[in-house]
């Protein structure tokens, strides 16, 4: 993997200092769990670093990590009072926010989208999907995120033919059934880009998107009322292990693997060398929520049919809880 870049390093190294290796003031000593959106990639090392490392203990939290399965609803999980914390996709929280169900977003583990279309190596732009096949999973961002990246290139939405294909935009690609597909740059372009070197991706945010924070740790607005220690010292814990994923990521990903039977290492660090710039705000601040940002992807949301209307950023996002 390549070593990282200088400023990040720089900068998780203030981090890690800011934080210092002791205890915040505010001590919950509880457990709670925490609900990833997705299998363990690299996106999530800082979660396993936190834990691995004992940053949670330091600061008086014990953080069990759950894996979801395949008919986990996490946001179901956080209104029960099953989980405390849960990774959710920013657009997941937007249509939960629009369906009523009192959730918060409390610390950004990315800082930009990770949604893009993939295609085969003979579309090299997204206008030329016109006419063509295109895979999506079914989920209501999809055709915005197909939207605005088809329209931001110049061409016709309306002229592309979509197909369901679930979560399997890899297999659909190398199998020829689609030309280009929705999914995940860090993830699912990696593996494709691994077997299929020509393929391309798309991100959103370089086709008019604003450069929002694609995964948010979230919890539910009772947790958050009355259990305020608890949430900080979550955000503390997880602060400095994304500062441990930016300054050491071979380091990070160990304690990842050390955690997670079965992972793949290069396929973590091709991961982790394309995500790494995204882990960090434009400010230097690892999880920051930034306001202007969150109000930008709001209108952005709505806009391209994702809801009805933009949410409302100062109810849907505590954006003074990361250190």
């Amino acid at each position: 993997m390549r070593p990282p870049l200088p400023l990040l390093a720089l900068l998780a190294a203030l981090t890690l200092a800011a934080c210092g290796g002791g205890a915040g003031t505010d001590r919950p000593n509880a457990d709670a769990t925490l609900l990833l959106d997705f299998t363990p990639n690299a996106a999530h090392a800082g979660i396993y670093s936190a834990v691995q490392r004992g940053f949670d203990a330091a600061e008086g939290v014990h953080l069990h990590v759950r894996v979801p399965g395949s008919s986990t609803d996490g946001i179901k999980l956080l209104l029960s009072g099953r989980t405390q914390f849960a990774v959710l996709d920013i657009h997941d929280l937007a249509l939960a926010a629009e369906q009523g169900r009192d959730l918060v977003g409390v610390m950004a583990l990315v800082q930009r989208p990770l949604a893009a279309v993939l295609t085969v190596p003979g579309v090299k732009t997204p206008r030329e999907l016109e006419g063509r096949k295109v895979g999506v999973t079914g989920l209501p961002s999809d055709d915005a995120v197909l939207r605005s990246i088809v329209t931001g290139a110049g061409g016709s939405f309306n002229r592309v033919e979509r197909v369901t294909i679930g979560f399997n935009a890899v297999p659909a690609l190398l199998g020829g059934r689609v030309a280009g597909a929705t999914a995940f740059w860090n993830v699912e372009g990696v593996a494709l880009r691994a077997k299929r070197p020509g393929v391309h991706v798309f991100r959103v945010d370089d086709y008019g998107a604003p450069p929002y924070p694609e995964l948010i740790l979230c919890t539910s607005r009772a947790t958050l009322r009355e259990q305020p220690a608890l949430v900080r010292a979550t955000i503390r814990a997880l602060v400095r292990g994304y500062g441990v994923t930016l300054h050491d990521p071979a380091s990070s990903l160990t304690d990842e693997q050390e955690r997670v039977a079965g992972l793949d290492r290069g396929e973590l660090e091709r991961q982790l060398d394309v995500l790494g710039p995204a882990l960090v705000a434009p400010g230097g601040r690892v999880g920051e929520l930034d306001p202007d940002v969150l109000a930008r992807w709001a209108r952005w949301e709505a806009r391209f049919g994702i809801v009805k209307h933009p949410p409302d950023v100062a109810r849907l996002f505590d954006t003074a809880l990361v250190p």
